[in-house]
């Protein structure tokens, strides 16, 4: 986080050191200003253009956050109880990079990326951790997660990682994606084909 009176310089020096996109612009009580991204910091060609290199030098050493900052007002914010799935919709629908996460409505308290929602996706389906990924597609209906989970418990298989969602272009089902170690493509596939109204559409080694 920077205060606003911080130099445009400092602020890429932050970025670039940091190797990343988003800077949060913070007033007393890390109460929120605004918000700085590379994109922001890209001088417009016209605004230099009748310039000298020692003029051009002396208009980028001057500038300062609060000169080129989104605004309190025009940055989107969550708070910290929202989902990681709605965080991402929110994302999605506003097509933004990040969303700072607020407290007590002006008050910053972290910041999600593009990178962090990634991040969740990524070891909610288990990884790094090795093992067999399969997705089963079974009927939307109360008991069929039930009934895989019970035939993987009754192969004394654990679970590193799960992910449901309906499945595309088939209304009535759904797809579940689950990691399962210390089991061979083999030794699932050849359990898993024998559970009835359930259809193994992909099963690989997960590294």
């Amino acid at each position: 986080m920077l205060p606003s009176s911080a130099s445009v310089v400092t602020a890429q020096q932050i970025l670039a050191e940091n190797n990343i996109r988003h800077l949060p612009i913070v007033g007393d009580g890390k109460r929120l200003e605004g918000l700085v991204t590379r994109q922001r910091l890209h001088v417009k060609p016209d605004t230099l253009g009748s310039l000298s290199i020692w003029e051009i030098s002396q208009y980028l050493t001057t500038l300062t956050v609060s000169d080129v900052m989104l605004k309190a007002k025009e940055v989107l914010t969550v708070t910290a109880d929202r989902t990681v799935e709605r965080t991402a919709q929110y994302m999605s629908e506003n097509k933004v990079g990040c969303l700072l996460v607020m407290e007590d409505k002006n008050i910053v308290v972290g910041i999600i990326t593009e990178h962090d929602v990634l991040r969740s996706y990524q070891l909610m389906l288990g990884l790094p951790s090795k093992g067999v990924r399969v997705t089963v597609r079974m009927p939307n209906r109360p008991g069929e997660f039930a009934r895989l989970m019970t035939i993987l418990a009754e192969q004394q298989w654990g679970v590193m990682g799960i992910g449901t969602f309906p499945a595309p272009r088939s209304p009535g089902y759904y797809d579940v994606v689950v990691k399962i170690p210390n089991a061979t493509i083999e030794q699932v596939q050849g359990v898993l084909e024998q559970v009835d109204e359930q259809k193994v559409l992909d099963i690989r080694e997960a590294r």
